[in-house]
């Protein structure tokens, strides 16, 4: 997580898909348990892309995405321009750097759930425990408003993290299909996993809308919390009948 930025006001009009993205599955704003590499060349090389992100968000969140060159990103995180480009085939793949393991975070949740309780229920639980552990995942604050600023300061960010928004989308179709065993394809799958990235979209919106007039956390995730909550009701009537509910 990048600690370093200074705060910047809230934009009045939020991009929904930026937004999400923000929160769910980008850059460093948070990380999941992963087992680590117990090769050394392999924890080397993931220091490596680390310090290159750590150096490129930081850049990005002071002065700009469009501003910075990957020649700066590569003398801040002291490596050559090669071996940036070796990690990061894309710039904006150092902003959204953490994309994989959000995914992981989310089917994994699905993975694991107890089988007594359907997925879109266990998606909610979820949510509800990532704010009682203080996630970054879901962090409502003054520090993860320079992420969102960032984003909104660039049509590139803007259009990979609407890219991603759909890349997610049916990743979370196969995961949620997979999970009760039916086929990747599955309609009902589709329609949850649509309505899912929905719900928490509305759900993180309204809840930096939150922070920003009240500067208040606690409200923040009383917001965020509700609509999950409220969204789950209404997955659960779209999805009757099916596994899923």
């Amino acid at each position: 997580m990048g600690g370093r930025q200074s705060a910047r006001d809230w934009p009045h009009d939020i991009d929904i898909d930026v937004d999400i993205f923000d929160h769910i599955l980008n850059t460093n704003m948070y990380s999941v348990h992963m087992s680590s590499p117990s090769d050394r060349r392999s924890r080397k090389r993931l220091a490596t892309r680390q310090g290159i992100s750590n150096a490129a968000t930081q850049l990005f969140i002071e002065r700009g995405f469009d501003q910075v060159t990957v020649d700066e990103i590569a003398a801040a995180a002291d490596v050559g321009r090669m071996t940036v480009f070796n990690h990061f085939p894309r710039k904006e793949d150092m902003f959204f750097d953490r994309d994989e393991e959000a995914r992981e975070m989310l089917c994994e949740a699905l993975r694991k759930r107890d089988p007594r309780i359907g997925p879109i229920e266990a998606l909610r639980l979820l949510a509800h425990r990532l704010v009682e552990e203080k996630s970054p995942a879901v962090e409502f604050s003054a520090r993860s408003q320079g992420f969102i600023a960032t984003i909104e300061g660039s049509e590139t960010l803007k259009a990979r993290a609407r890219a991603i928004r759909d890349e997610f989308e049916q990743v979370m179709a196969v995961a949620l299909s997979e999970c009760v065993g039916r086929e990747p394809a599955d309609p009902d799958a589709q329609l949850a996993a649509s309505l899912l990235l929905a719900t928490w979209t509305t759900a993180l919106i309204q809840a930096h809308r939150t922070f920003r007039q009240s500067r208040n956390t606690k409200k923040a995730n009383t917001a965020f919390l509700a609509i999950v909550d409220k969204g789950t009701v209404a997955l659960k009537a779209a999805t009757a009948g099916t596994p899923y509910a």
